[in-house]
């Protein structure tokens, strides 16, 4: 039985979350009509785009989107055939040129009826489904004049759009994803996008890709992606949201029949702030100088810290301690924000010698802190404890007794020899988060990027109420202060739609201040399919590190097993998802569990330290505080060395997880023991009507089984007898264009705990930050009986779990 080791694998996935660019958006596709010869079979087998270049500015949610492309034909036999590219709903083509040996050649814009036949000839013809994802959307259609070998073709397009807005948030596609038809990666690919608005900017959101936001001024915003050597595999997505309120509230919500639904709630306050407004904070900076930060380590510590200082607000304190084997203070407590020139001469006499004494610096910085001021505290160190008090729970129970409510901590550890149980302890339960500087990156760079985002607090001891609705397992757990210029993503569950109030409480310099957002509505079905997997990655991340922190827990495992099956997230506990023969019998299940339980207790049992343990923090953390849904890796590594294309055995599809046996992509909610198959011959009406309805799905490829509203279709090769299908369920829910009002907001409806049943952990001990007391039905995460790998063993004493 193969398996894969979870560490390296799981790195690979979140690192590439965190740092490696994501996969390019999509554009046009030329679908090549070869010599009789030269067999075709895929459409990714024939043409290489060269480079896309996207610019697009938004003004007042009318979007005009300008499109620059280049094909290059690098066989050795003459290419022609035609252009296609899908368009974004609602779009309207102001210009289209292929360029022709210097001339241009226009082409035409065909419906949704007219491309549909377009689509399922070409579908039909290659027999390779992969277009069928663009059936309903209008088409650019253009023929495409012979190119000889090593010749190219630009093609340049541009289309202007209104905008739909959904619960204040406008939203913004570039459709399509059909760059992945490219022979091979691209070249270049980049999208500028600039958003002009009347109304102040608020949040600014890409679900999609990891883009660069500039925030120049409340009413103008810059985002941009780019990457080289890139095949892309989805839509590239952005939502942003205006308004005249000092802090807006915006919501995206998810709902499967049913089941309970997930939303995702933006909260953004104003760029530019009144100083008024500012929130007064100390920032106590507790700096690492032991032998070990000899050289470059120490230059760039001190680098960091003298970019805090020189950022400090007027009306800010601040506290500076080094430390080694003993400690050094600036001063005995804090000084005002007008000493930082001296405090920053006092670090750069600073000298890099001795042990490393982290209970005594942490304990004198907490002496610092003012009960009524929030307080940062910045925790540098590249080391373990080997001064004073050494044993890591001693040293975070004493922080415990001493530290106060307002004070966040943000641990920074440098190398690969830092306690990570240490660093995450301290910012996982002080409300902080840690970051890890790994050989080759710059503290200053990380340190100062951090403390950019946090250098104007507006919102501090900040709580959130969801008022007419029903919520659960909300992440993060506790909520950090809002800061201006920045926003804060939080996911949760809800029950049922409809109208709700959110109400945003906290403190302004030691006075209450309360929001009030009364316009927002969890959809009763559809939405936004990409919602689920992001509260999937940030509850996994949540129950890792609960586990690393304070031991398994039956609960947290189980939770873990069944998000990862559903979502396709890989962890220590599903790495068999990849490369397991068989993860549906019972046999099989049994075997697992076994094992999952043996190297579970070998990784609890591993050092705190070391390459393996901080990559493995690193990776966890990626998780518990990531913005946007988790990507697949590309490969993985085996036990026995060899390399795994990850995928080609696992696909996300909209909020489904695809897995390949035996050539067949398999949904993960396919339950062999109760569902009994439907098949659709392949490339049959059956199959082509389906596929109005299930076109992303059958996209994948010519075999499939995919479930939809409880039954199991598959796609088969052979004849089999048409089937009467049900009316297709509209997952989506279009977006208005135009606010709409909204009905009064509904009573809040309190469950009781024994109403229904979650596999996630609803325990509200201490030793749990995640309990609220809610349980929730397992919904749109409810998982077959044959793909409970582990949590049958653990919901076997829990007479309410429902499945």
């Amino acid at each position: 039985m193969k398996r894969i080791h979870w560490l390296n694998l799981f790195a690979v996935l979140v690192i590439s979350l965190i740092t490696a660019v994501r996969p390019a958006l999509a554009d046009g596709i030329i679908i090549v009509d070869p010599p009789p010869e030269i067999p075709i079979v895929h459409l990714d087998e024939a043409l290489t785009i060269k480079y896309h270049h996207v610019e697009v500015t938004i003004e007042d949610q009318v979007a005009t989107t300008y499109v620059d492309q280049v094909f290059v034909n690098e066989n050795d036999w003459v290419a022609e055939g035609i252009y296609v590219f899908p368009l974004p709903r609602g779009a309207a083509v102001s210009d289209f040129v292929m360029w022709v040996d210097g001339k241009p050649i226009t082409g035409e814009i065909l419906k949704a009826s007219e491309a549909r036949q377009i689509y399922d000839d070409i579908v039909s013809s290659l027999r390779d489904p992969a277009l069928l994802e663009y059936v309903g959307r209008d088409m650019v259609k253009a023929s495409v004049f012979p190119i000889e070998p090593g010749n190219e073709r630009r093609i340049e397009l541009r289309y202007e759009q209104l905008l739909p807005r959904d619960n204040g948030l406008v939203h913004y596609v570039y459709p399509l994803s059909t760059e992945r038809f490219s022979a091979r990666p691209l070249e270049d690919a980049s999208v500028h996008i600039k958003i002009d608005s009347r109304e102040p900017i608020k949040a600014v959101y890409s679900p999609s890709h990891d883009v660069y936001v500039e925030r120049p001024n409340d009413f103008e915003a810059v985002v941009s992606w780019e990457s080289s050597n890139t095949l892309p595999d989805k839509d590239f997505e952005l939502y942003y949201s205006v308004s005249s309120d000092q802090i807006s509230a915006n919501l995206l919500s998810f709902k499967e029949s049913d089941d309970d639904g997930f939303f995702l709630l933006l909260l953004a306050p104003d760029v530019e702030v009144n100083r008024d407004e500012l929130v007064t904070k100390d920032v106590i900076i507790v700096l690492d100088v032991s032998g070990s930060m000899q050289g470059r380590k120490l230059v760039q510590a001190k680098e960091a810290a003298r970019y805090v200082l020189g950022h400090l607000n007027s009306r800010d304190r601040f506290g500076l301690v080094s430390f080694s084997t003993g400690t050094h203070q600036y001063q005995q407590g804090l000084a005002p924000a007008s000493d930082a020139d001296d405090a920053m001469r006092f670090v750069e006499g600073l000298e890099a010698l001795g042990g490393t004494n982290i209970d005594q610096a942490l304990q004198e910085a907490l002496g610092m802190a003012d009960s009524d001021t929030p307080t940062t505290l910045i925790f540098v160190t590249d080391g373990l404890a080997t001064e004073g008090e050494v044993v890591t729970t001693e040293i975070l129970s004493n922080v415990d007794a001493e530290i106060g409510p307002n004070t966040r901590v943000f641990s920074f550890g440098v190398g690969d020899d830092v306690d990570t149980i240490l660093l995450d302890g301290l910012s996982v339960e002080h409300g902080g988060t840690s970051a890890y500087v790994r050989p080759g990156q710059r503290i200053d760079d990380i340190v100062s990027t951090f403390y950019s985002k946090v250098t104007t607090p507006v919102l501090s001891e900040v709580q959130v109420e969801f008022l007419g609705v029903s919520i659960g397992q909300v992440f993060p757990q506790s909520y950090p202060d809002l800061f201006a210029g920045s926003q804060m993503v939080i996911v949760g569950r809800y029950r049922d739609g409809g109208p709700a109030t959110v109400r945003l409480t906290g403190t302004v310099n030691g006075k209450a201040r309360e929001f009030e957002f009364d316009d927002l509505t969890f959809k009763s079905t559809g939405g936004k399919d990409f919602i689920p997997r992001l509260w999937a990655g940030r509850a996994i991340g949540h129950y890792l590190t609960q586990i690393r922190l304070h031991g398994e827990n039956d609960e947290w495992v189980e939770a873990i097993i069944d998000l990862s099956i559903r979502y396709g997230i890989i962890t220590p506990y599903t790495s068999f998802l990849i490369d397991e023969d068989d993860i549906l019998s019972a046999g099989s299940r049994e075997s697992l569990v076994e094992e999952t339980s043996q190297n579970l207790q070998y990784d609890l049992q591993a050092p705190s330290y070391g390459s393996e343990a901080v990559e493995k923090a690193a990776n966890i953390g990626g998780l518990r505080d990531m913005e946007a849904p988790a990507e697949l890796p590309m490969v993985a590594e085996g036990i026995g060395g060899g390399v795994i294309p990850v995928q080609q055995v696992m696909k996300y599809v909209g909020s489904k997880t695809f897995i390949m046996r035996d050539g067949v992509w398999i949904d993960t909610l396919y339950d062999p023991d109760s569902m009994q198959l439907v098949p659709i011959e392949f490339m049959s009406q059956n199959y082509l009507d389906l596929a109005s309805d299930l076109g992303s799905f059958f996209a994948l490829g010519p075999r499939i089984i995919v479930v939809r509203d409880g039954a199991a279709y598959e796609t088969v090769d052979e004849k089999v007898a048409p089937v009467q299908l049900p009316t297709p369920d509209v997952s989506e829910t279009p977006a208005v264009v135009e606010p709409t009002p909204q009905p009064t907001p509904q009573q809040t409806t309190e469950l009781e705990p024994d109403q229904v049943a979650s596999p996630v952990p609803t325990s509200t001990d201490s030793s749990d930050p995640g309990g609220n007391g809610i349980n929730f039905c397992t919904g749109a995460l409810a998982l077959p009986a044959t793909l409970l790998v582990m949590a049958t063993v653990f919901a076997a004493t829990r007479p309410n779990y429902k499945i």
